[in-house]
């Protein structure tokens, strides 16, 4: 037995749900970014830590769903296919997480990192402080910025991280079917 006996291409009717759920997942994610950076650039509400952390997933998304579309297209095994999908999927639920905690220290309901929320403890001496205070600016991650329909940025995340992770979850069980 060949070992092109024991894994076969996908073929080609196969890999069109992998490929449309990979696509669909670089479009969200791109386009995602592109709002964040709208409101960073242009309306000029400034990311948080954690608002920052969490594009890094969005980062990821774009280049490897495009990479499993591409993948998709090609004489590619399925089970390369369903991993690709179910990397993504991974990444967006844990982002999704990293949304929820973050929509919770917004909320209160528990406390977010020392870096960007709760009280300042080293202030340093008088005069450096001045200095700091002057040059840098802490956007807190317990303070929201803007909100729509009553959910923060980081509450959209939750919701759009979801979403990308159920179309990779419907490409991974297409995917896994046979042709």
């Amino acid at each position: 037995m060949t070992a092109e006996a024991i894994v076969k291409p996908a073929p080609r009717r196969f890999a069109s749900q992998p490929r449309l759920a990979a696509l669909a997942i670089a479009g969200i994610a791109a386009a995602t970014l592109a709002g964040a950076w709208f409101f960073q650039l242009v309306l000029d509400i400034q990311p948080c830590p954690l608002c920052l952390e969490q594009r890094y997933t969005y980062y990821l998304a774009v280049p490897l769903a495009l990479l499993v579309a591409i993948a998709a297209t090609r004489p590619t095994p399925r089970p390369v296919l369903v991993a690709g999908l179910l990397l993504l999927a991974l990444a967006v639920l844990g982002n999704a997480g990293l949304g929820a905690y973050h929509a919770g220290v917004e909320w209160g309901f528990w406390p977010g990192p020392t870096d960007c929320s709760g009280p300042v403890v080293d202030l340093g001496t008088a005069g450096s402080l001045l200095q700091r205070l002057s040059t840098v600016k802490v956007i807190r991650c317990d303070e929201v910025q803007w909100r729509f329909l009553g959910l923060s940025m980081a509450g959209y995340n939750v919701l759009i991280s979801l979403l990308m992770a159920a179309i990779a979850g419907w490409g991974v069980v297409r995917g896994k079917r046979p042709a």
